[in-house]
């Protein structure tokens, strides 16, 4: 590949942070773990952070803690990562998935309400590539009905709504450090909680299930090992500490891609909606609604053989073959999910691309949509 989808931004002071934790006898449950929570809920402005191994062990943990189990309902979205309905499944609860909007590629709130029944025991909306807009909407939606919110801020670490910070519109709200994300610990996740019981349920849950304060062989509840290293934590630490470096960084990438793309007719290329701080995650265009899969298909076909990194995202969860099965779903069901997911393009995207990598993505795209019209 000349240009790759995604990089990691590593500096020497990541290098050495992982250096400091290797020369010495904690490499797992010392001191960066609490030092790299504490940050954490600092920046976020939660009163507790509990670090697990990745952001879909912290889903499925806010599941249990919210006692989410066999025979619950959690409303979410189709046009996500798999695990954000896959931990829903993991608790023994079923997804119901509602359509997202078309502009914000987020659930839409106005067809939370007629989903939720008698068996509904939370809302689990995502903020899609980084995007807030319309989390003040399904906050009230969940009001109304009395019922909980667990965001899932995978993809959206640094974004805002309005001046408030993802991650706390939730009553639990999790975070995931993939190498593709704003900031990486290689692998990671974290859950953010105002409730000091939820937060104590999960640190056990994480570890073995020993209880707050156990002795290391006394177990309170069934538990896992979704513990988080001070390796990862200490790069995690680091990378934190550069979130508004990294923010401007990705912020001036997207900024490239705009300039260069704007007025193409042939893409619907990303924006921020008016009160929103998206912190960008990745930078997906769509196809305009005349092209098919097929042809969307060719065009990313093409970009590869000239060397360009390119990927779909997302296909749509419901249409997963085992989820398909499992709860009846076909095509058809979330028209606007479905649409949107067969006409996406995830360009090249992370820190350090440069403006004239930038150019050479956007004359490769423009030359694979010239030589793949839409069908007549």
């Amino acid at each position: 590949m000349r240009i790759y989808l995604s990089r990691p931004d590593i500096t020497d002071a990541e290098i050495q942070a992982v250096t400091d934790v290797l020369r010495s006898p904690n490499l797992s449950l010392g001191p960066k773990l609490p030092e790299f929570e504490a940050a954490f809920a600092e920046y976020i402005g939660a009163n507790y952070a509990v670090a697990v191994n990745s952001g879909t062990s912290a889903l499925f943990l806010c599941m249990l803690a919210m006692g989410i189990g066999a025979g619950d309902e959690v409303i979410t979205t189709p046009f996500t990562f798999v695990a954000t309905a896959t931990s829903i499944m993991m608790a023994g609860a079923k997804p119901v998935f509602v359509d997202i909007d078309p502009e914000t590629l987020n659930i839409d709130p106005a067809g939370i309400e007629a989903a939720i029944t008698e068996k509904t025991k939370a809302i689990l909306p995502v903020e899609i590539f980084g995007n807030p807009a319309g989390f003040d909407k399904i906050c009230q939606v969940a009001r109304k009905h009395n019922l909980p919110v667990i965001e899932d801020s995978c993809e959206a670490l640094g974004s805002a709504l309005n001046g408030k910070k993802v991650g706390t519109f939730g009553a639990m709200s999790t975070f995931a450090f993939y190498p593709n994300k704003q900031i990486t610990t290689g692998e990671g996740g974290m859950i953010l909680t105002n409730d000091e019981n939820l937060a104590d349920i999960c640190t056990s849950l994480r570890n073995q299930g020993r209880g707050k304060g156990g002795a290391w062989l006394s177990h309170e509840r069934l538990g896992y090992n979704y513990r988080l290293s001070d390796i990862n934590c200490a790069l995690g630490i680091v990378q934190l500490s550069r979130i508004e470096e990294i923010k401007a960084k990705r912020r001036q990438v997207a900024q490239y891609y705009q300039q260069i793309l704007a007025g193409d007719e042939r893409l619907i290329v990303p924006s921020e909606a008016e009160g929103c701080d998206v912190s960008w995650f990745v930078f997906v265009v769509r196809l305009a609604e005349k092209y098919s899969r097929q042809r969307r298909d060719n065009i990313l076909q093409t970009m590869r053989e000239a060397g360009i990194q390119v990927s779909n995202y997302f296909s749509p969860v419901h249409l997963q073959p085992f989820i398909a099965e499992r709860f009846g779903c076909s095509e058809g069901d979330f028209p606007i999910t479905e649409s949107v997911s067969e006409r996406t393009i995830a360009l090249p995207f992370y820190n350090n691309l440069k403006e004239d990598e930038v150019a050479i993505v956007c004359d490769a795209l423009r030359g694979a949509l010239d030589n793949n019209p839409p069908a007549a």
